[in-house]
């Protein structure tokens, strides 16, 4: 099976008009909107559609208030959409989204799968200069970014109550790659090889919480992540923690909340992974989770780091 990564994933939200808000000030294109539902897209064509989270269309939520309701993933050709379709035909929650296979994976979370409708992005990211390639960016200045842009949705990350059985579920059907491990605690899974580190994290905690950590967009470089996140601070919206980088991925973060649920992410420079990648086992802590990291975001107009108030 050859997968390309999330096409489309579709929040139950609470407020729409605010959630609107969220996405035109996160960089999305808005493409259509009414007074029940809004479309937006990455610059690849990567869809979010929102619904009120009552909305009959929407499948059965993972946990109660905003949240992700849907994942729809994304295969190169109809004989890849065929072998997807061979492999879930036998689960019991078997059924079609859209007119395309689906099924409930063993987190409870409605997925479904498509041809690819995304489409390749020509752009160029800022090159750094590096000991060894102190030219890398010749006679060019490197950009300030005053938003950013998102190319893709790069990856999901849910809370599970059974690690081992959603991680079977993903690598064992489906075909996901194990890129690293917080053993007994967290899977990092990629759906593409070669591909980024991962498309899909989950993660188990103590007491078996189920739901949506994040969803992270990509942009273009490191400065892309510094100016959207100054832009929606800009705006109002409250950061978690950002920027920062990951020492597992080695992407840099910045981590926002969003009113259709969970925390928004903008990640750039992240580990790509072949068949020669070597999965490597982490213990879950502060130190695996970031190497360096501003806690509350930093104040678009001091240029510092926000205060506690």
């Amino acid at each position: 099976m050859n997968f390309t990564g999330i096409e489309k994933i579709v929040h139950g939200v609470e407020d729409l008009t605010k959630c609107m808000q969220f996405y035109d000030d996160w960089g999305l294109a808005k493409i259509s909107f009414d007074d029940k539902s809004a479309l937006y897209k990455t610059m690849d064509g990567s869809e979010v559609l929102l619904y009120h989270k009552n909305d009959p269309r929407l499948p059965p939520a993972i946990e109660d208030g905003p949240t992700i309701r849907h994942v729809v993933w994304g295969v190169e050709n109809r004989a890849s959409l065929t072998e997807v379709k061979n492999k879930i035909l036998e689960c019991e929650t078997y059924s079609e989204f859209d007119g395309n296979p689906a099924c409930i994976d063993p987190n409870g979370l409605s997925i479904s799968f498509r041809i690819t409708q995304r489409h390749a992005v020509d752009i160029i990211g800022i090159s750094m200069n590096t000991w060894d390639k102190p030219d890398a960016r010749c006679d060019l200045r490197s950009k300030v970014y005053d938003k950013a842009e998102p190319i893709k949705i790069g990856h999901v990350v849910f809370f599970v109550a059974d690690l081992n059985r959603t991680e079977e579920f993903y690598t064992d059907i489906l075909g996901f790659s194990v890129s690293d491990r917080y053993p007994g605690a967290g899977s990092f899974l990629r759906c593409a090889t070669p591909g980024g580190h991962h498309s899909l994290f989950i993660l188990e905690t103590p007491d078996k919480k189920v739901g949506l950590n994040h969803v992270a967009y990509t942009v273009r470089d490191i400065h892309e992540v510094f100016g959207g996140g100054l832009q929606v601070d800009r705006c109002g919206w409250k950061t978690q923690i950002g920027p920062g980088r990951h020492p597992v991925s080695s992407a840099y973060f910045w981590y926002v909340e969003n009113p259709s649920g969970g925390l928004a992410e903008y990640f750039t420079d992240e580990d790509y992974c072949t068949a020669d990648w070597e999965a490597r086992d982490f213990q879950r802590s502060n130190e695996a989770f970031t190497e360096w990291a501003v806690e509350g975001g930093i104040d678009f107009n001091t240029r510092r780091q926000h205060l506690p108030e």
